[in-house]
């Protein structure tokens, strides 16, 4: 048990949001804040445990969800098709192929749509690797929820998808 499981409470509170709401003289709703706070510290401890998940594999989040959007998509993708897909930058998806390309789990080859283009192809080692850690992988993914019933997952689903619609909240000029 990491010490982030083992301190679950070190989570802001209601009366920590309310004293802060305050000091600022701000209306904001407290139960609202602290939803988002928690949210975003759980994310990020999401993050890190993830990457020490995937790290066992040889991977990271980032070169994992490659493979596996290339492995969805019949085994091959655009560069640009893959940074629109993971939502990241081309220069991100670069620095991912670079990796997994020397580690001959992808390889890049000639578009066939395009001669000008390039395609990124999941290999058999790709896809081995896939294979291998799935058991792994989808036992610890469920480990993850299982204490929610089937209707507070489907509830969790529905909330998740409409905090993420809400996430440009964030970054809105």
């Amino acid at each position: 048990m990491s010490h982030e499981d083992a301190n679950p409470g070190a989570a802001p509170t209601l009366d920590q949001a309310r004293k802060q709401i305050a000091r600022y003289g701000l209306g904001a709703d407290p139960q609202a804040v602290l939803v988002a706070v928690r949210l975003m510290a759980a994310g990020a401890r999401l993050d890190r445990a993830s990457e020490v998940h995937f790290s066992r594999s040889g991977l990271s989040t980032g070169r994992y969800r490659l493979l596996v959007d290339l492995e969805d998509s019949g085994g091959e993708k655009s560069p640009s098709q893959l940074a629109k897909s993971l939502d990241v930058s081309r220069a991100t998806v670069t620095g991912l192929v670079g990796g997994l390309e020397r580690e001959g789990l992808v390889a890049r080859r000639a578009s066939t749509e395009d001669g000008r283009g390039t395609v990124i192809v999941l290999t058999a080692r790709g896809a081995q690797r896939l294979r291998d850690m799935a058991a792994d992988h989808f036992a610890r993914l469920e480990a993850l929820v299982d204490g929610l019933s089937v209707e507070e997952r489907g509830s969790f689903l529905d909330l998740l998808e409409r905090i993420t619609r809400r996430i440009g909240a964030l970054t809105a000029e």
